[in-house]
Formats: structure tokens, C-alpha cells, sequence
């Protein structure tokens, strides 16, 4: 395999190209079932850590219903029984990103960030505070005052979370990432312990906004693109996933 760069494609996600700049790499995937973005990203992480892929990605998606337990998960925080959540055509995976158990449906803009942070600082904790502080900008478009929670990994606005943060590491390279509620279905957290905080209350970007706005996950999901460009120091370029895919195989 040999390094490649996407040579020129547009630049969609906001901003124009400085010559020479790093480039921060977003890849819009649509809706894709949990399983397969797992292993994509399993894949894309592992061709990072070589430097097969040269900058960093973003992968921005929405996924079908599913529920995931990260590694400090306890299983009672799973409040609806395997045969409901089946009836709710509700996956469940256990994975191996940091925190406890979340969910991921329509509605939600989920972000992959695969960052090599020996390009940054590497410390995962800054980076945490690095993808909050993306997020926490990104809802500033939207008049939304957000802010961190002491103690709590996440986002959260009027005392509700609004984007939840679970991360993976190996060889400084992450996976996982973040998911920002936007017009999701609120319900579906009834099913589990989000996060595994007692008493939590969601929201979302269209219940914070109200009726001055109708955001979709396209919108947010430029915005914040455009936020962890800033908040990196790096130029967004939307790339495709065939251009990408094309370039490892």
C-alpha cells in the first residue's frame, strides 16, 4: 500500500484551502448499520496508526437503532430486556471505546474522529476537552449556551446532556468519538441508563432551539466540522469514502 491524498476535492464542509495547511479529512457516510462502521473504522484507525492514510478523518454518520456498552458498562444499566429491544429493532454491541452504555438512532449526527494526537498533544485528556470544545462551539451557531459538566465526560445545555463522548486509543491514534443529539427520538434513552448517570436528562438541538430553526444532522454535522477544524488547527476537506477506501487498497 502507499500513502495518497484526495488531490483537490471540494471543499464542502466550510472555509477555503490554505496551501501547505494540515488537512482534517471529513467523510460524510449517510446512515450506516453500527457493525459495518465499526469495522470501517477499525480498518481506517489501523491505516493511521501506519501512515498509510496521512490526515486526520472525520467520519460523519447517522446509525439505525442501536444500543452500545463501552468498557466500564454495567449490564444494569441496560434497562430494556434483550426480546423489547428486539421488538424496538434495537441492536445491542459491546465495544471497546471508553464509558459506559449510550444510544445511537436517527436523528443523532454520530462523529468518528480518527486523529493521530502525537500531531497534537498526546494526552487523551486534553483531547476530550479538544472534541467538547468542538461541540460546544458547533451549538453556539445555534444559540445554544453549552457547556461541560465537572466530572462528566460530555456536553450538556440548561442542565440537560445534549452529546455524549466515548473514545478509543491505540498507538495515539483514537476511534469512536462523539454522538450529538439533534432531532433524535428522546424515548429510546428510557431503554438504558444513559451514560450510565442515575436522574440524566437528554435533549436535543430542535428541542433547544424551539421553533426559531429547523436543524437536520447535515447542517450540524458541517458545523461541526467546521468547529473541530478551528478548535484543531486543521483545514476540513470533504473527501469520499470510495476516494479514501481507493487509496488503501
Amino acid at each position: 500500500m502507499t500513502d495518497f491524498r484526495p488531490g483537490g476535492e471540494p471543499n464542502a464542509a466550510g472555509g477555503g484551502h490554505h496551501e501547505g495547511a494540515r488537512e482534517l479529512w471529513v467523510v460524510r457516510l449517510g446512515t450506516m448499520p453500527y457493525g459495518e462502521a465499526l469495522e470501517l473504522q477499525r480498518t481506517l484507525a489501523a491505516e493511521r496508526i501506519v501512515g498509510t492514510i496521512p490526515e486526520d478523518l472525520l467520519l460523519l454518520l447517522e446509525h439505525p437503532p442501536v444500543v452500545t456498552l463501552g468498557r466500564s458498562a454495567k449490564k444494569s444499566h441496560l434497562i430494556a430486556s434483550p426480546d423489547y429491544l428486539r421488538s424496538r429493532g434495537v441492536e445491542v454491541f459491546e465495544v471497546e471505546r471508553g464509558g459506559d452504555v449510550t444510544f445511537h438512532g436517527p436523528g443523532q449526527l454520530v462523529g468518528y474522529p480518527i486523529f493521530d494526537l502525537r500531531r497534537h498533544r498526546a494526552d487523551l485528556h486534553w483531547y476530550l476537552r479538544q472534541v467538547e470544545q468542538s461541540l460546544i462551539d458547533a451549538l453556539a451557531d445555534y444559540e445554544i449556551p453549552a457547556e461541560r459538566n465537572t466530572g462528566f465526560t460530555g456536553v450538556w445545555t440548561r442542565g440537560r446532556k445534549i452529546a455524549s463522548i466515548g473514545v478509543h486509543v491505540r498507538d495515539w491514534v483514537t476511534w469512536h468519538g462523539f454522538a450529538l443529539n439533534v432531532t433524535t427520538d428522546l424515548s429510546y434513552f428510557d431503554l438504558i441508563v444513559p451514560c450510565g448517570i442515575d436522574g440524566v436528562m437528554m435533549t436535543s438541538v430542535e428541542l433547544e432551539v424551539g421553533d426559531s430553526a429547523s436543524p437536520t444532522v447535515a447542517d450540524c454535522g458541517s458545523r461541526v466540522a467546521n468547529s473541530f477544524g478551528k478548535v484543531f488547527c486543521l483545514e476540513p476537506v470533504e473527501v469520499s469514502l470510495g476516494t479514501l477506501t481507493a487509496g488503501i487498497t
